[in-house]
């Protein structure tokens, strides 16, 4: 079958590419955004790569086009889709049945931790299959993780754990990607308000977590934050699986922590001590994803004390607190930040394992909730451990940057540009400085760039 996918470089889509390819199928695509990463690991895997949104890219007409949520109508493709009545899908009714029917499906969703928790849990079941085999699993996450280094794959054994957003589907489709998934295990992380062009309130999010919630079969398991109650009143909707909580001090797994950063932790099942958790992750946040994954991979049929020292293998997604350069004792990381929830856990396990070094942040507001300024007021105190911050204010967006950095005491500055941004930061950066950058976008490759300006400046300095 030849498929055609617009949308093809998302992280979703792509990986929709990468394993239609794998199930043999002639795959194609198009998208505005044809650069690297994404255009070489697809091109490296004989996949057809168009530039743009033209008629003239479906013709002839393929067997099959599946259609990415950034899609709308007025799109040139889409026109042609619909008027030459071509054979079309949205990416997760396409995964839905073609790839998920007939696996076990471990979904994770939350609005923060989906990607990493995801990463984990394939992790954590790649190790178990060592002594289970059909335990090997195939995934689909929203990034690349670290320790297989592909964002897709089939997989071998029965498992198949999916990243599930609640973003909608498609253009024809405004349901959450999440409900095509049919899984028999599902962890919810957390729950907030975000994605401010899609939902009206937090009720309206809660409302198509219900909807997942009631596809769970009664012989699956539900993997619930016990801190959260707004997942709370999600399973007072209705529910009808057995329900496992997890928590640090509280819920059925339960985290003590030895390091106040998160990077060593004892795990208790029901009063049972499960055993101790080193690993190179930081925070809370992070802690909470572990137990998820924990939980979640024991409810798949692994001991979960024989998979302790798996954590420690466990390298993070690109982009999630990544080092990208050490120059002259600055550190620097890349982050994708996307909500003031996500930023405040993430600055504050960075806090804790850095202690009284200075954290300098650089924040893009990418997202459509940030650029709508639905979390303006909520940035300030999210950044609370930061130092100094350099807010990248485009001309473009609709709401001033002054709302966050008058709130911030002295510590904040804005910049029109990222080459301004970056000026800002090298003369602020000391040997000693955490220096992170906070965006769910490119940042105009904003991280290394101010890696590549601190050596330039180094050897120049005698």
């Amino acid at each position: 079958m030849r498929l055609h996918i617009l949308g093809i470089c998302g992280t979703f889509m792509g990986g929709v590419a990468a394993l239609a390819r794998e199930l043999g199928h002639t795959v194609e695509g198009s998208d505005v955004n044809v650069y690297p990463p994404m255009s070489t690991q697809l091109e490296s895997l004989g996949i057809s790569l168009m530039s743009g949104y033209t008629a003239q890219h479906l013709q002839p007409a393929p067997d099959l086009v599946v259609v990415g949520n950034a899609m709308t109508r007025g799109n040139p493709a889409v026109e042609h889709m619909l008027d030459a009545q071509l054979n079309y899908l949205s990416g997760p009714q396409w995964l839905g049945e073609t790839v998920l029917a007939g696996r076990e499906v471990l979904a994770v969703a939350g609005t923060h931790g989906k990607t990493t928790t995801t990463s984990l849990l394939a992790h954590l079941l790649e190790q178990a299959s060592q002594s289970q085999a059909d335990l090997s699993p195939g995934f689909l996450v929203g990034g690349v993780p670290g320790n297989f280094g592909v964002s897709a794959r089939l997989g071998q054994g029965k498992p198949f754990v999916i990243e599930a957003d609640e973003y909608d589907t498609a253009f024809f489709d405004k349901r959450s990607k999440f409900v095509h998934y049919r899984p028999r295990i599902a962890i919810l992380n957390n729950l907030e308000y975000d994605h401010a062009d899609i939902f009206p309130d937090v009720a309206a999010i809660q409302r198509q977590f219900h909807h997942l919630v009631r596809t769970i079969p009664g012989n699956g398991r539900l993997i619930v934050n016990a801190h959260d109650a707004r997942l709370a009143e999600v399973l007072a909707m209705g529910c009808w699986t057995p329900v496992e909580t997890f928590g640090i001090g509280r819920g059925d797994w339960q985290a003590s922590l030895i390091e106040a950063d998160g990077s060593a932790f004892v795990v208790d099942h029901r009063g049972e001590r499960i055993g101790e958790v080193r690993w190179p992750l930081l925070g809370d946040h992070s802690v909470m994803n572990a137990l998820a994954a924990l939980a979640a991979v024991t409810a798949a049929g692994a001991d979960p004390k024989m998979l302790l020292p798996a954590f420690a293998s466990f390298e993070s997604v690109k982009r999630r607190m990544e080092l990208v350069g050490d120059v002259n004792g600055v550190r620097v990381y890349d982050d994708f930040a996307h909500h003031p929830t996500a930023i405040a856990t993430t600055l504050a396990g960075l806090r804790a394992s850095v202690g009284t070094a200075r954290i300098l942040v650089a924040l893009e507001p990418r997202s459509n909730s940030m650029r709508q300024g639905a979390h303006a007021e909520a940035l300030a105190p999210s950044l609370a451990d930061a130092d100094a911050v350099v807010f990248l204010q485009r001309p473009e967006l609709p709401w001033n940057a002054h709302r966050v950095t008058d709130a911030l005491d002295g510590r904040g500055t804005s910049a029109p540009t990222v080459d301004a941004l970056l000026a800002t930061l090298a003369a602020l950066a000391q040997p000693g400085d955490q220096v992170v950058f906070m965006s769910n976008g490119g940042f105009e490759n904003a991280p290394l760039r101010l890696v590549q300006i601190m050596r330039e400046t180094a050897v120049q300095t005698p």
